[in-house]
C-alpha cells in the first residue's frame, strides 16, 4: 500500500520538477545574531538604491536566457533572504562544479553612502567574483529600477540591470566579454516571479530588516585595480567566509536493499522550505517553496551546501536511473517524504538520505 501511495504523489512530481535542472537548532535560528555591520548610518542619510533591500527578499522562479558556456535553461530559483540588517544573499548550485551567488549590500564609496552588487560563483571547476556599485536609480509607482556597473572599469565592461514590476524581477547582465568587444552585450537575462515570502520571515525580523547600515568601506578598495572583478578568492575584500549568518548543510547519500549505483547517472537532490506533501498526498502548489537543489554524479555520496539561510528545511532525493533530469518509471528515490532538519545561525548540518525505493 506504501509503495502504490508513494507512486501517485510521483506521478505529479513529473511535469512540476522536469524543468529543474532538533529544538536546540531551532532556538539557535530564532536567536538575533551579532550584527556584521561595521556601523549605523544616520537615518537621515541618503543611501543610494536603498530602497532594493525592500524588494530583494522572497524566493524567486523564472527561467534564463545566456550565451555563455552554462547556456539558458527554463527554470533558476533564487531564495534570496537577509544575512544582516543591510545586506540580502543567495547561493545556488547547478552541480558540484557551477553554482552562483548573489549579494546585495550598503558599501562607502566616493564620500557617499551606496548599494553595492557582489555576483559570480564557480564556472566550469573556476571561480569568478564581481563587485558593481549602483549607478542609476529610477523609483516610481510599479517600477523599481537600478543599475549596478563595475567599480572601476565602469559600464563599459560590465553592468547590471535589476527591475521589479508587479511580482516580477527581470535580472539582466551586460558584458564587453572580458574586455573583447568594444561594445557590451547580454551576458544573462533572467526573468523571475516572486513565489514565497514566508521564507524570509525570520531573517527580516532578527535584523530588523532593512537598516541603513555600512556593510564595507569599498572608498579606496578598487584603486589600483583595473576592474573590480576577481578569478579566486586572493585579494577579494569581501570573500565567502568572511560572509554572515549563513551555514553549511552536508547531505550524506546511501543506498538500501539491492540498489547499486552506476557511473554515468545523475542523483538529484531538492531542498524545501515546507513539505511537498501531505501524509503521501502530493502537494504541487507547495513546489513554489523550493530553496535549493543540485544535480550529481551518481556516485557522489556526500554534497555540501555552502552559503546556506538558517532555518528549517525538508530534503527530497532522487536517482534518474533514466536520464530525463525527473521523476520516472524505473528511477530510485528516498521513500523518506519527511526527511526535515533545522540549520542555525552560523552553523553547520550533517543530514543522511538514503535512496530505497523504486518507482514503478
Amino acid at each position: 500500500m506504501k509503495n502504490h501511495l508513494v507512486y501517485v504523489i510521483i506521478a505529479g512530481l513529473v511535469l512540476s520538477l522536469s524543468a529543474c535542472k532538533s529544538k536546540k537548532a531551532s532556538s539557535e535560528e530564532e536567536t538575533p545574531p551579532t550584527d556584521p555591520g561595521i556601523g549605523a548610518i544616520d537615518a537621515n542619510s541618503t543611501v543610494t538604491g536603498y530602497g532594493i533591500l525592500s524588494h530583494l527578499p522572497g524566493i524567486w522562479n523564472g527561467p534564463v536566457v545566456s550565451p555563455t558556456a552554462l547556456g539558458s535553461f527554463p527554470e533558476w530559483i533564487v531564495d534570496f533572504r537577509p544575512v544582516s540588517p543591510s545586506q540580502v544573499s543567495s547561493k545556488s548550485e547547478l552541480d558540484s562544479v557551477n553554482n552562483v551567488l548573489m549579494g546585495f549590500f550598503i558599501v562607502k564609496h566616493g564620500n557617499a553612502y551606496k548599494m553595492a552588487f557582489r555576483n559570480g560563483g564557480g564556472f566550469a571547476g573556476q571561480q569568478r567574483i564581481a563587485y558593481a556599485v549602483i549607478d542609476s536609480v529610477s523609483e516610481t509607482t510599479n517600477n523599481y529600477f537600478y543599475r549596478f556597473s563595475d567599480f572601476r572599469a565602469g559600464a563599459k565592461r560590465v553592468y547590471t540591470n535589476v527591475l521589479f514590476k508587479d511580482d516580477s524581477l527581470i535580472m539582466h547582465v551586460y558584458t564587453n566579454n572580458k574586455n573583447l568587444q568594444t561594445y557590451t552585450s547580454t551576458h544573462m537575462l533572467w526573468r523571475a516571479k516572486m513565489q514565497d515570502l514566508t521564507s524570509t520571515a525570520t531573517a527580516s525580523t532578527n535584523f530588523s530588516f532593512p537598516q541603513k547600515q555600512m556593510v564595507k568601506d569599498f572608498s579606496t578598495t578598487f584603486d589600483t585595480k583595473p576592474e573590480a572583478i576577481y578569478y579566486n578568492s586572493s585579494g577579494d575584500p569581501y570573500d565567502e567566509t568572511s560572509q554572515p549568518y549563513l551555514g553549511k548543510t552536508t547531505v550524506n547519500i546511501s543506498y538500501g536493499g539491492t540498489l547499486t549505483p552506476v557511473a554515468g547517472k545523475n542523483v538529484f537532490l531538492m531542498i524545501t522550505t515546507q513539505t511537498l506533501f501531505s501524509g503521501f498526498t502530493f502537494l504541487p502548489a507547495q513546489l513554489k517553496f523550493r530553496s535549493r537543489y543540485v544535480f550529481l554524479a551518481s556516485l557522489h555520496n556526500k554534497f555540501t551546501f555552502s552559503y546556506m539561510h538558517p532555518g528549517k528545511y525538508y530534503l527530497y532525493t532522487l536517482y534518474d536511473n533514466n536520464g530525463d533530469k525527473t521523476f520516472s518509471s524505473g528511477d530510485w528515490m528516498s521513500s523518506n517524504l519527511t526527511n526535515t532538519f533545522t540549520l542555525g545561525a552560523l552553523g553547520t548540518k550533517t543530514v543522511n538520505t538514503t535512496i530505497d525505493f523504486t518507482i514503478p
